[in-house]
């Protein structure tokens, strides 16, 4: 269904006004004219119905023309507004579009095929985004006002959303919304995608079924969610899996996931459940194995505990540049937990914890790469060793502005081979090596 602004971009400005104001009039009617209650128990065609008639005695009053495409966009925008989420809806449902971003009520942006493009797409004023806003997080208990400017929440389809309002944001309330794909991807989608090959796919395959603990790198938007949801689905059925994220987005396929969220305090400041109180108490609940979504304090001492004291195979993402940068966040989150540990002892509970890092880059062309797998391998002095066994090589640009590169082995055949194989995962000895 067209929306309005495809529709009319071409009619004069007084013309797209008095369209406005018509939605307006039409959903304020539909409000006042309607009990709330009936309103909640109409079906879909029904509402249609409803708004069908409000819209036509609506343009009779107003003494504008409209055809019957542009009638059957108005009243689809109306039901948008009490069904979904008014002018970004149409935005939320095509799979092409990977990102919205909503900078105030006359700016919408959004990524598709890892590209920015501005939308014809506009809220009526601050208070129709606010309304939106509302919708989206008032199921979910979250709130957000002036003493609580900022919200992280989520759509019924798992899409990880933010707000913020003023007066921390000047241009007026902003909206991001990261969508994720109804069916999650695959390990097989990855590869056709080139995030990683059939070998990388493999090998990380053996290492989860194996239980070897893995941290996926990289920075914001580079793709480690998707990554940490394909990865876990390489995790047996029969064991019991834990996660805990700020906002539940994972997608996991098993049949026995707990999903534990954080809690944001409450009008009085009290009340709040961390990441970091939701690990321990994960140790109680009797996990095979604990997925983080994401690591952003002293919650990296808890997990790095956990990795160590018997829970393995356990995962998380970290904000960072490098796998090296990853390491170093590590020290510095461990040291948010409060503990006087000296840097020594945080780098050999790191060093025994984590075997793996998968690190994954959103590169210049808006494509997504595993860009290193690199194995953890030991303390050499007061340092960790780290060892790329899979690099992704970049060569340069194509005339279409795609990055040139490919995947390939190092040559490295990792120390912790001999666990792989206890589990029964002979690996080749090609999958190591690099091409001629």
């Amino acid at each position: 269904m067209e929306s309005i602004t495809d529709l009319y971009e071409t009619e004069s400005k007084e013309k797209q006004e008095a369209l406005a104001e018509l939605k307006s009039t039409i959903h304020r009617r539909l409000l006042t004219e309607t009990e709330f209650a009936i309103l909640q128990r109409m079906s879909r065609e029904q509402l249609a119905q409803r708004i069908s008639q409000l819209t036509q005695q609506a343009v009779a009053d107003s003494g504008l023309t409209l055809g019957s495409r542009l009638m059957a966009a108005v009243e689809q925008e109306v039901i948008y507004e009490v069904l979904g989420y008014g002018p970004i809806q149409t935005l939320i449902d095509d799979p092409d579009i990977t990102e919205i971003m909503v900078n105030g009520p006359h700016q919408v942006f959004i990524e598709r095929n890892g590209k920015l493009q501005l939308t014809n797409r506009r809220f009526a004023d601050d208070e129709h985004v606010m309304r939106i806003i509302e919708k989206i997080i008032a199921p979910l208990g979250r709130r957000l006002d002036e003493s609580m400017p900022m919200v992280d929440a989520r759509l019924p389809d798992g899409s990880r959303v933010n707000a913020i309002i003023p007066p921390l944001a000047i241009n007026g309330p902003c909206i991001t919304i990261r969508k994720f794909s109804a069916d999650p991807y695959t390990p097989d989608d990855l590869v056709n995608f080139g995030t990683l090959t059939a070998q990388m796919r493999d090998f990380l395959e053996a290492c989860v079924r194996s239980r070897l603990n893995i941290l996926v790198s990289g920075g914001t938007g580079s793709g480690k969610t998707t990554t940490l949801n394909v990865l876990s689905s390489f995790i047996p059925e029969d064991e019991r899996i834990i996660t805990i994220e700020d906002a539940a987005e994972l997608q996991l396929q098993q049949s026995h996931v707990v999903t534990l969220e954080s809690r944001p305090p409450n009008t009085e400041g009290k009340g709040e459940i961390t990441i970091r109180t939701l690990v321990r108490n994960s140790l109680r609940m009797r996990p095979d194995r604990i997925i983080i979504g994401e690591v952003r304090g002293g919650e990296a001492l808890d997990m790095l505990q956990a990795m160590n004291t018997g829970h393995e195979g356990s995962m998380s993402t970290v904000h960072c540049n490098s796998p090296r940068d990853a390491l170093a966040r590590l020290e510095t989150m461990t040291l948010m937990a409060g503990m006087e540990l000296p840097i020594t002892a945080i780098r050999q509970q790191i060093a025994s914890a984590l075997h793996l890092i998968v690190h994954q880059n959103r590169l210049r062309d808006g494509s997504r790469r595993i860009t290193s797998i690199t194995e953890v391998q030991r303390m050499e002095g007061e340092g960790i060793v780290l060892q790329d066994l899979f690099v992704f090589k970049r060569h340069g640009i194509d005339k279409e502005g795609k990055v040139v590169g490919e995947h390939t082995a190092t040559g490295v055949r990792p120390l912790f081979m001999d666990i792989l194989e206890a589990e029964g995962y002979q690996l080749s000895a090609d999958i190591f090596m690099p091409p001629l």
